[in-house]
């Protein structure tokens, strides 16, 4: 049995109280793939950002609101996880500054100054020890060498290349590819399902071999 960390649905930058920078990502994907991990007899920590929907009972849900957040979560999960599945679609920026009150119209153009987030799978990546690390790349072009570039810069085992049409939506298409570079798999339908082969992937090609 492993002890899997998972992390899903999107974070928030908040510019001012009430406006926040995020992503239509929906955490449906994260909570089929720890339901496979549940049902295959794994222990499961999920750390997510704000969604509407209800993760499996059985998993340990552990919820966050910034990629800061999500960092800080991880970074002290992960050392005593035997494996990551990095599902969660972080907001990359945020801005400068976030303002104390809400912005007030004056019919004027507002100029925000972002930054990056921290890259959450790569730090992960960078402290790995003997763990298996899988992670998520959405792309709309240049699809699989920006997802091959992403699992190196990661130190990822697997990536699981999708697009934007995957977003908030029940059925996906999606690749999983190894670090050669190789498709090991083609999979499309329904999120259960692909989220089951996925991890029929991990355990064969990950956990089994540890």
């Amino acid at each position: 049995m492993s002890r899997i960390l998972i992390t899903s649905g999107p974070t928030r930058q908040y510019l001012d109280p009430v406006r926040y920078l995020s992503n239509a990502s929906s955490g449906k994907m994260g909570r089929a793939l720890a339901q496979a991990a549940i049902d295959a007899g794994h222990d499961v920590v999920i750390v997510t950002g704000p969604v509407e929907i209800e993760y499996p009972a059985r998993a340990e849900v552990v919820p966050i609101v910034s990629t800061e957040d999500l960092l800080d979560r991880c970074l002290a999960i992960f050392p005593d996880c035997d494996g990551l599945i990095g599902v969660a679609a972080p907001c990359d920026y945020r801005p400068t500054k976030t303002e104390p009150h809400k912005i007030a119209k004056n019919g004027k153009s507002l100029l925000v100054n972002l930054v990056e987030t921290p890259d959450v799978v790569a730090a992960l990546g960078a402290i790995k020890q003997s763990q298996w690390m899988v992670a998520f790349a959405l792309e709309t072009a240049d699809q699989r060498i920006r997802a091959m570039q992403k699992l190196e810069r990661k130190n990822c085992d697997l990536i699981v290349l999708n697009g934007p049409e995957a977003l908030c939506a029940d059925d996906t298409r999606v690749e999983v590819i190894d670090r050669r570079g190789e498709i090991v798999a083609a999979l499309a339908g329904a999120k259960s399902q692909v989220a089951r082969d996925i991890f029929a992937v991990i355990t064969e090609r990950l956990i089994e071999r540890r």
